[in-house]
């Protein structure tokens, strides 16, 4: 084997701020998890055929939950972020872990129910009662929180984030200051989460639920801005990132073909995820259109119903 690659691969980070907060949520939620499937499963008086189905949906969660567990960790702990230090294009790709993979992950589990029943019951209770007064609709942490949250605020914020850490001042800076670097994941994970706590609908439900429709059209409003810094990107003609000069180059890779490379990274796979988001989204709408009753006979074949407009029958 390559020595260069054995060296990698073996470059674990076990960070353990980051391994201490994922044991923790994994912990919770598993243990919230377990306690409501059970509670549900002695309670429940339904068909058996209900009772799997709803089985089978709990499960579902806990798997996504701790694949979005195990993307912020392979993004953080794994030879990736050693990787990006040497190499744009991975680079790329722990950004695409942090901001497209992990948070829907998390959040299609709808993690706070969960997380709430794992807490020791004492805790359970009094956490439960905070958020109770902090959350109450005549609250006024819950009228800022609400103000903050607003869709749009939440995409400005977003794109913000995504653009600015993509100049070479404030990518540079990343790379030479660890904190700086630890903020740079923080301001891309925290946005994306909101974005993506829209999108799926997960608790705690501040407002009316968006339609599929608004819902759809947020969720695309996302492609431009990352599918244009891609592009960008892959077809720079000169190397935006100066930090990438000073380290060794490896495998014989380039300034500028790393860079064009993650650029198609952060265009093609990147703009995707969104993609594949609307078209769920989109086919939930359909299926709902679907299912509307259909109007009785006397209301759509009346002679006023079928008449043109403008003509009197």
């Amino acid at each position: 084997m390559d020595p260069v690659l054995k060296a990698i691969l073996l470059s674990w980070d076990w960070k353990i701020e980051v391994i201490v907060v994922l044991a923790l949520a994994g912990t919770l939620y598993s243990r919230g998890w377990w306690l409501l499937r059970r509670r549900a499963g002695a309670g429940q008086r339904y068909r058996r055929a209900v009772r799997s189905r709803w089985r089978l949906a709990v499960t579902w969660r806990l798997v996504a939950y701790w694949a979005g567990l195990f993307f912020i960790a392979l993004a953080l702990l794994s030879p990736i972020d050693a990787l990006g230090q040497q190499l744009f294009f991975m680079h790329m790709i722990q950004h695409l872990l942090l901001i497209m993979i992990a948070p829907p992950l998390l959040l299609v589990a709808n993690p706070m129910p969960f997380v709430l029943w794992g807490l020791p019951d004492g805790l359970r209770r009094r956490v439960g009662g905070l958020f109770s007064q902090a959350l109450h609709r005549d609250s006024a942490f819950r009228r800022g929180l609400r103000t903050v949250t607003q869709p749009g605020i939440v995409w400005m914020t977003w794109v913000i984030c995504l653009i600015g850490w993509h100049d070479p001042g404030m990518y540079n800076a990343a790379l030479r200051h660890e904190w700086v670097h630890d903020l740079e994941h923080l301001t891309f994970f925290i946005p994306s989460m909101f974005l993506w706590w829209h999108l799926t609908g997960a608790g705690p439900r501040l407002r009316k639920q968006a339609s599929l429709l608004a819902r759809i059209a947020l969720v695309i409003s996302a492609v431009p801005p990352n599918m244009l810094t891609g592009i960008v990107l892959a077809f720079a003609e000169k190397g935006y990132y100066s930090y990438y000069e000073a380290v060794p180059r490896l495998w014989g890779i380039d300034v500028l073909t790393d860079q064009q490379l993650g650029g198609v990274i952060m265009w093609v796979p990147g703009s995707m995820m969104y993609i594949i988001a609307a078209l769920i989204l989109i086919g939930r709408f359909l299926s709902q259109e679907d299912r509307k009753p259909q109007l009785p006979e006397s209301e759509w074949a009346s002679s006023s119903a079928v008449a043109a407009p403008g003509l009197k029958q």
